[in-house]
């Protein structure tokens, strides 16, 4: 034992010594106002620093500090060590204040911190009890509107995203959008999100969680001021309410509170008219044009296609394609319109094609002329054109084309083939369709006969009913049943996510009460839920088992658990329901 001692504290030693040593610097906020504070942190990763040094804080005031903690951590085999140094501050003045490095003294060494900027404003609201759950919540949750761009072209593809940043102090249990966010003056398609997972981004300088809720990409249809109207939301949040429970954890008070993102403005420049192609139809992006031809050489009535193709990204769904322009030998059909196009943030990527078909009617050799196509590229801010070559179609078999001396087209009789192509039927012979009557048919012998059947199963149906109805006890069961997976529905969709899950549990116990005995107990002891129970009639061997989930709920976040844990704890509050149903 001795020795497995020894080469444990072997390796933990190297591991601590080959990271490299590092004084490191962490503020709690960048931006603040004159009559808020900051916290701020200096850590070094290695054991045996010392002799720290803070700055001079010349601009700030300290509240509070210095703190001093030590952690030491070993995770998958690899060693973590923290000495910290944390002050609370507050600022002087207003302004671009810096907070010079600190240093500390390791093996002969100085290690030096970053500079820190910090951004000092005007004073802010601070209500008198500054943890009143709405000052609170509107502090750590913020509801955010992001544009990619706020000067697009008229046509040119931006896209708008919904974050919810939450910070570290608050949770949040549910949201629902109350008013979804309006795209006049806008071609708009809604961004799939798979999942919402939890990000950490900034915000105003600061650590946020964030979630993004809904993403759209957006194209302006005209120029003038566009105005993107918020979205709003009601969120139930849990807020720190300054106390512990008995075993240290922090109480939170559930509130509901609606947010709001800001309006965003969006001012589309208009396409330049200096160098604007004539046959320009809107298309804005960058963009590859092709024309092909199905088949060159052919006989007379057989069909060939010709396929013209715009392909990249831009805005694929709102311009029109090209016209082809054949010869009048050449029967030319109305196009055939497939788009392959998918929709994504970065805009709309993909192809646009038109088939036409055209039939020749006599021998010959024809020509296509070229085709053109122009768009618009909001990089470049230019025009371009894309031209494509002459195609020909060769008739190898068939009628002779015959003219006149003034090379006039003579119209002939087109033999019809049979197979693909006739001409338009222009007269019809109607002839008299004999039709039976419906008396004495079989439908009507069959409808005569029907109220006589129906009536003895309606009769069978009846007294089935009615016999389910006299089950009493089964009858509670069965909407008891149902009432528990109508609150776990959402439990059942986390099982496999620990955290998410036993919210999920924790809430649909709540919102079950709730609704039964008509009263708000997100905020109540569990001892005062068991009495409520006991004064409702409710046996104490249940009681004790709705008590047990809820508690197990709390402890289970921060215990490792398996799936199989998870199905057996779901299934235990989906029969304490069922049992509490039959009785309240």
């Amino acid at each position: 034992m001795k020795f497995y001692i020894s080469i444990f504290i072997s390796l933990l030693s190297l591991s601590i010594l080959a990271q490299e040593a590092e004084l490191k610097v962490k503020v709690s906020k960048n931006k603040l106002g004159l009559n808020q504070r900051l916290r701020i942190e200096f850590s070094v990763n290695k054991q045996g620093a010392d002799n720290f040094t803070p700055p001079d804080f010349k601009d700030f005031r300290v509240i509070q500090g210095p703190s001093q903690s030590v952690s030491q951590s070993w995770i998958n085999g690899k060693v973590s060590f923290s000495q910290s140094y944390s002050y609370i501050l507050k600022p002087k003045r207003r302004g671009e204040l810096i907070i010079s490095p600190a240093n500390i003294k390791y093996r002969g060494k100085t290690l030096n911190s970053k500079m820190m900027k910090i951004v000092v404003l005007n004073p802010v609201e601070i209500p008198d009890n500054p943890n009143d759950p709405n000052y609170i919540a509107q502090q750590n949750i913020h509801l955010v509107a992001e544009t990619s761009k706020s000067r697009p072209f008229v046509g040119e593809g931006i896209y708008v995203e919904y974050r919810l940043y939450v910070s570290e102090n608050v949770s949040v249990f549910d949201t629902s959008v109350t008013e979804a966010p309006q795209y006049n003056g806008f071609w708009n398609q809604e961004i799939k999100i798979n999942g919402f997972p939890v990000k950490m981004g900034k915000y105003n300088g600061e650590n946020y969680r964030y979630i993004v809720l809904q993403k759209a990409l957006l194209i302006p249809t005209k120029t003038g001021k566009l105005t993107i109207d918020p979205m709003k939301m009601d969120i139930v949040i849990g807020v720190p309410t300054g106390r512990v429970d008995f075993f240290g954890n922090v109480i939170t008070k559930n509130l509901k509170k609606e947010f709001a993102s800001t309006k965003k403005i969006i001012r589309p420049k208009s396409l330049p008219l200096e160098n604007k192609p004539e046959n320009f139809t809107g298309a804005v992006g960058k963009f590859k044009f092709d024309v092909s031809l199905s088949k060159n050489a052919l006989k007379a009535n057989e069909s060939s296609q010709i396929k013209l193709t715009v392909s990249g990204k831009g805005n694929l769904k709102l311009f029109e394609l090209p016209t082809v322009e054949t010869p009048a030998e050449l029967e030319k059909y109305q196009p055939e319109r497939k788009e392959r196009v998918r929709v994504a943030a970065d805009g709309i990527t993909g192809s646009v094609t038109d088939t036409y078909t055209v039939v020749p009617q006599y021998k010959g050799k024809y020509k296509i002329p070229n085709i053109a196509f122009s768009y618009f590229n909001p990089n470049e801010k230019k025009y371009q054109t894309i031209a494509t070559e002459d195609l020909f179609v060769d008739v190898l078999e068939g009628k002779e084309l015959v003219t006149n001396n003034n090379s006039l087209i003579q119209k002939k009789t087109v033999i019809s083939t049979g197979k693909n192509f006739r001409y338009i039927q222009t007269k019809s012979e109607f002839m008299t369709k004999d039709s039976a009557d419906f008396f004495k048919s079989n439908v009507f012998y069959l409808f005569l006969l029907l109220p006589l059947i129906s009536i003895p199963i309606g009769i069978v149906i009846a007294k089935n009913n009615e016999k389910r109805n006299r089950d009493v006890i089964g009858r509670k069961q069965r909407r008891a049943e149902r009432l528990a997976k109508k609150y776990l529905s959402e439990a059942h969709k986390q099982l496999g996510k620990k955290e998410a899950f036993y919210e999920s549990l924790e809430r649909a116990l709540h919102n079950y009460l709730k609704a039964k005995l008509g009263i708000e107990i997100a905020d109540i002891s569990k001892e005062k839920i068991a009495q409520i129970l006991q004064q409702r009639n409710v046996d104490k061997d249940t009681t004790k088992e709705f008590i047990a989930v809820l508690e197990h709920s709390d402890f289970a976040r921060y215990s490792p658990i398996t799936n199989t844990e998870m199905k057996q704890e779901f299934e235990r509050a989906k029969l304490v329901i069922v049992q509490l149903d039959k009785q309240l």
